[in-house]
């Protein structure tokens, strides 16, 4: 990592801290500008929904069914880059054990959760802030993020030891979804017409990495001023996310407006990252997305994001590149791509879109 990387520039605000102690007007680091603020004159909320996947359908008897379902799944990749798996073979009681557990890591005193304050140099620990570039625009969170693949990373003595179950339950959790995950991929790779383990390899094989970043979305005094999570795309691979069903804030880009995902129950919101972009020649799509928050209600969520190893070299896949569709984008080495927004933070698409002038 860079050293400019290696601590914050700034003094860290806890935004749960904010938001309990009462204020009615948030500071001026988290306004929004005017034409990034969340608007409800450019959302689609219940008029139209992602699309939902029963998986069920992909281990069918019934030869057609499994065509079907791997056809949905390729349209959702191709025009959505976003859809909801049900069925997916995670059990609800670990998704909900998981769920409760990070739950209370946040509800702890913040002596307790300040013992795992992270810094750039990793990211891994209890954090509030994205980029670090000084002076940058804040959102309204605060996070846990963790490393879990490979196993060179994963030290478990920076997972929570409170509540006393959080670090089983983090162990089981991304073991269960992390094979979602590589289940995932070989339908992708297949509906890619590659090899069904092509894209698992271009990861690195069995030496892949996953994270998990955790979420919290306090509530907020002024929502219609500021964002839970900026609109980005995800640099990695592939996303997982176990969203909080008792309240929506995930929002969508369609064309020029932002749908609203309603979270269907026990159901994984997939969505397709940069790398994945790239390594189909632009034919999955990396979407950007955003987080609304909320004046009366706090939000948890818990993403596990399905990543390259950090030394691979990414670039699109030589049986997707013909005459008619040379390469969009140039050989990436997958962490010097992540240091874009780990440095300035959330931007939209633009640092994929940048790859793309390079060509």
């Amino acid at each position: 990592m860079m050293s400019c990387l290696q601590s914050w520039p700034e003094p860290v605000v806890r935004v749960q801290h904010l938001s309990d102690s009462g204020i009615r007007v948030i500071p001026e680091r988290y306004v929004k500008k005017l034409s990034d603020r969340p608007s409800f004159c450019d959302s689609l909320s219940g008029e139209v929904n992602i699309p939902v996947i029963d998986m069920k359908g992909l281990y069918s008897d019934d030869a057609s069914v499994r065509k079907k379902t791997a056809g949905m799944i390729s349209g959702a990749c191709r025009e959505w880059g976003f859809f909801q798996v049900v069925n997916h073979g995670v059990r609800q009681e670990v998704m909900g054990r998981a769920r409760e557990a990070w739950r209370e890591f946040f509800k702890l005193q913040l002596e307790e959760k300040q013992k795992y304050a992270n810094s750039p140099s990793t990211y891994e620990g209890y954090g509030s802030r994205l980029g670090v570039e000084k002076g940058i625009s804040l959102d309204w969170s605060d996070y846990f993020f963790l490393n879990y693949l490979p196993l060179a990373l994963r030290d478990q003595n920076k997972w929570p030891a409170l509540p006393l179950s959080c670090r089983e339950m983090v162990g089981e959790y991304c073991r269960e979804v992390v094979e979602l995950g590589g289940r995932l991929m070989k339908i992708l790779s297949s509906n890619l017409g590659l090899e069904e383990e092509y894209l698992q390899e271009a990861f690195g094989g069995e030496e892949f990495g996953a994270c998990m970043r955790v979420n919290y979305y306090p509530k907020c005094p002024q929502p219609d001023l500021t964002l839970g999570l900026s609109p980005h795309s995800d640099p990695g691979g592939m996303t997982l996310l176990f969203p909080d069903e008792n309240v929506s804030g995930l929002q969508v880009r369609r064309g020029e407006k932002w749908i609203t995902v309603d979270p269907v129950p026990n159901a994984f919101i997939v969505n397709i990252g940069d790398q994945l972009e790239v390594l189909s020649n632009g034919n999955y799509k990396s979407v950007e997305h955003r987080v609304i928050v909320n004046s009366e209600k706090e939000r948890v969520s818990i993403a596990l994001f399905y990543n390259p190893r950090g030394d691979m070299l990414i670039k699109p896949a030589d049986e997707l590149v013909t005459e008619d569709r040379p390469p969009l984008y140039p050989p990436t080495v997958y962490d010097e791509y992540r240091l874009y927004m780990r440095t300035r933070g959330p931007r939209g698409k633009s640092q994929v879109h940048s790859l793309k002038s390079l060509q």
